[in-house]
């Protein structure tokens, strides 16, 4: 069974920095393409960041430059560096990855922006 965890989440000021953790039990992780979406109160998921299996990354336009993901394949796991957070950060954060056409996500962590 496939378990993804997320950590990390939690409350901070506009202007702060949060390090989010994703930690996937898959054998040969290191192969696998792994994601963070996020979720706001009334809006849909929306893809935030993407990391594939040589490093590659690529960023929503909202996030370029102030987040930068990132993997670790020794730990089978994945994070996300958020810096310079703004109101519209606000959100649950989802750690995602597609094995053999079925995708699997976290339970979701808070993440809150708030003075």
């Amino acid at each position: 069974q496939v378990q993804v965890v997320e950590s990390g989440g939690g409350l901070v000021q506009p202007g702060g920095s949060l390090k989010l953790s994703c930690a996937a039990s898959v054998s040969s992780f290191s192969i696998y393409t792994m994601d963070w979406y996020r979720q706001a109160p009334g809006k849909q998921r929306e893809l935030v960041a993407t990391i594939t299996s040589g490093g590659s990354t690529g960023y929503a336009d909202s996030v370029k430059g102030r987040f930068t993901m990132s993997r670790d394949n020794a730990k089978k796991t994945v994070y996300m560096q958020m810096n310079s957070l703004k109101h519209e950060d606000t959100a649950v954060y989802y750690c995602h990855i597609r094995l053999w056409g079925v995708e699997y996500w976290g339970q979701g962590t808070q993440v809150t922006v708030s003075s």
